[in-house]
């Protein structure tokens, strides 16, 4: 296949691109690097089967030859990169989602919207099952990132009811694994960081708020079976294996061998406080779920952190 993957050189994006590629196929990057690294895709120049493009999908978009398959993950993605950039972000879900609709329908293209576990704002339902319409205050500072996701929904939802387009739409929860960012801000880079180098760990709040963290490797092998499916309603993809965010700081203060205190910060307006998928759809429409435990996933990960760092090992 012809596959064109817009927010390729981002943490996902990436994998993605070395999935489909080892498969055999033929992939089209597309990304702009407001948040996406030039770094994550320099081990593919020179594949004769991958092609990349500087774009910002914001602008309508087109490409020469045929395409089979259309991944929309272009956005900004961490607390950290949203809130610096919440114009972009709103941008990418409303104009970018419709420029790859477009580009996808005159393609005859399949096309699958990377959404997100922020759908669900700070839930009311726990776990979440796709049913659940969430709980999002519309004006917060996380708004541009919770609204764009869910406007880009309706918007997908809407070219397959007008148009017939073969569509899918994937709620990604916590994924981590190689080729985040170093500041991201998000809890698996910050933690790890922080016990490298021996700094103090910071959790906001009590620590007593949940999360669920998947590896990059099992949400994209999700992310590939939606993709073949025949399903074009919302499904979860995400490990329902949920922690507090104080045990998984220490988790990864044990696998890392640091020494580091953890140390209480206020908690950013609107952060969730329980967050855990339901997964019962992703296994009965893909066969889908994950198999890489947290401790495989945070070894490879701080191994990956270690080195990036320049940081010996213990």
């Amino acid at each position: 296949m012809r596959v064109l993957i817009a927010g390729a050189a981002g943490f996902i994006g990436s994998h993605l691109c070395d999935r489909l590629l080892g498969e055999g196929h033929e992939v089209v990057a597309v990304d702009n690097f407001l948040t996406g690294s030039p770094r994550n895709l320099a081990h593919l120049k020179g594949h004769p089967r991958f092609t990349l493009i500087r774009h910002d999908i914001i602008e309508p978009l087109d490409a020469a030859d045929p395409l089979d398959v259309i991944f929309h993950l272009a956005s900004p993605a961490s607390p950290k990169d949203y809130l610096e950039h919440p114009i972009e972000t709103l941008r990418a879900g409303a104009e970018g989602s419709r420029n790859l609709l477009e580009l996808a329908l005159r393609k005859g293209a399949r096309f699958l919207l990377a959404s997100t576990s922020e759908c669900y704002g700070d839930p009311q339902e726990h776990p979440q099952r796709e049913t659940y319409w969430g709980h999002v205050n519309p004006v917060g500072l996380r708004s541009c990132y919770d609204e764009s996701k869910r406007y880009a929904e309706a918007l997908t939802m809407a070219y397959h009811r007008r148009h017939g387009l073969h569509t899918h739409i994937a709620r990604i929860f916590n994924t981590y694994g190689p080729r985040m960012q170093h500041d991201d801000g998000r809890i698996v880079p910050n933690f790890i960081r922080q016990a490298l180098r021996g700094e103090p760990l910071t959790v906001y709040g009590d620590g007593s708020q949940t999360r669920s963290f998947c590896f990059v490797d099992d949400l994209v092998d999700g992310l590939v079976r939606l993709s073949r499916s025949q399903e074009h309603w919302p499904v979860n993809l995400g490990n329902p294996e949920e922690m507090t965010v104080l045990e998984f700081a220490r988790r990864i203060r044990a696998l890392a061998g640091s020494r580091s205190d953890i140390v209480f910060e206020p908690l950013p307006e609107d952060d969730p406080q329980r967050r855990r998928p339901d997964i019962s759809k992703a296994r009965a429409v893909i066969g889908w779920s994950p198999h890489i435990g947290v401790e495989e996933g945070l070894t490879r990960t701080i191994e990956w952190f270690r080195k990036e760092l320049g940081i010996p090992g213990a």
